[in-house]
């Protein structure tokens, strides 16, 4: 088939203008891809002010959150365990330091307190607090399937975990 020179200008227009915006897409994606780093270093600031805090006061306060524990039916021994999970863990993901491995804990964990200490549905503000478990958790799954973002010590020592 032979094209008219009408139909080649023509041709040529459809081309430039889809290269135009090949190059308009990769843009875009580029942006997106710094703010989606951005959105991810803020998710790792905001998520774990809860743990860091609720860590920091079993630590001030251990005796008291040891009773309650066993009183709920979880052995006082594991306080250590939490401590870690909740202080530390939050400090891991706040920095971006084996984000991956630690938001999967963290969420495992959140789910399992919300079964323990949330579950009496009887009690109104159990309800209420065992859905932000579950919120919580899933933001944690979500930061485990994503990764840390580009502002991280994962991402500074090359690390996937």
């Amino acid at each position: 088939m032979i094209l008219s020179s009408d139909n080649n200008d023509a041709l040529k227009r459809v081309i430039a203008h889809e290269n135009i915006s090949s190059r308009r897409i990769g843009l875009l994606e580029s942006k997106m891809k710094k703010l989606e780093d951005v959105g991810v270093l803020i998710a790792r600031i905001l998520m774990p002010v809860l743990f860091i805090t609720a860590g920091w006061g079993k630590i001030s306060g251990y005796a008291g959150t040891q009773q309650y524990m066993e009183a709920m039916g979880v052995p006082g021994f594991l306080l250590p365990l939490t401590i870690l999970l909740e202080f530390g863990g939050g400090l891991a993901i706040l920095l971006g330091f084996l984000t991956r491995t630690t938001a999967l804990f963290t969420a495992g964990f959140t789910l399992l307190t919300a079964l323990i200490f949330h579950s009496n549905f009887a009690e109104g503000v159990n309800s209420l607090m065992f859905m932000k478990n579950l919120t919580i958790a899933g933001g944690f799954l979500l930061l485990a399937l994503t990764g840390p973002g580009a502002f991280s010590l994962d991402r500074l020592l090359n690390k996937k975990w």
